[in-house]
């Protein structure tokens, strides 16, 4: 039961992909989360995937992994380093939404991490994560480069998004 892998799964097909994997046998496990949404003036709570383009499967056979090729809903399957870590950390994840089927997937933010607004009034602004405290804010640093000055801004995590490093220039 440790031999579990990752599908990353092309775009809004995570619930299609179960349905195959209930066609074919192939167990599976797929996160949901609650949300409550308005249509047409009613409130309606819809089931949606906490790690959106990802499902996981144990894949026993040979055959179960080329069916699952064939479905053309799959980009790739990710090999986990340790099958029974994952399978440890599933399992950490359903109970916590046992607990409170509302919560939230956050970015695995960490100190230094450069980072740019996406929403909000400091939307466009590029800064480095400084402060991990609190839980609805982060406190990102803004470098005015051109003045040598920076200003601390504190902003939600939904708000940001990471940015790769900037990728050094060879010199001829």
């Amino acid at each position: 039961m440790f031999n579990w892998k990752v599908l990353f799964v092309k775009p809004r097909t995570e619930k299609k992909v179960v349905e195959y994997c209930k066609a074919y046998g192939i167990s599976y496990y797929l996160p949901m989360r609650e949300k409550t949404r308005v249509v047409q003036r009613r409130k309606v709570k819809v089931l949606l995937p906490l790690f959106p383009g990802y499902v996981f499967v144990v894949i026993a056979a040979n055959g179960q992994r080329l069916k699952l090729l064939q479905t053309n809903c799959l980009v790739k399957i990710l090999e986990p380093t340790s099958g029974y870590a994952l399978a440890r950390q599933l399992v950490q994840v359903r109970r916590a939404l046992h607990a409170d089927p509302t919560l939230i997937p956050d970015l695995p933010l960490e100190k230094g991490k450069r980072v740019r607004v996406i929403n909000g009034p400091f939307m466009g602004f590029e800064g480095l994560i400084t402060d991990l405290r609190g839980k609805q804010k982060r406190r990102v640093v803004m470098n005015l480069e051109l003045i040598g000055q920076s200003i601390a801004v504190e902003v939600s995590p939904l708000d940001i998004e990471l940015i790769d490093p900037p990728k050094k220039k060879n010199a001829p």
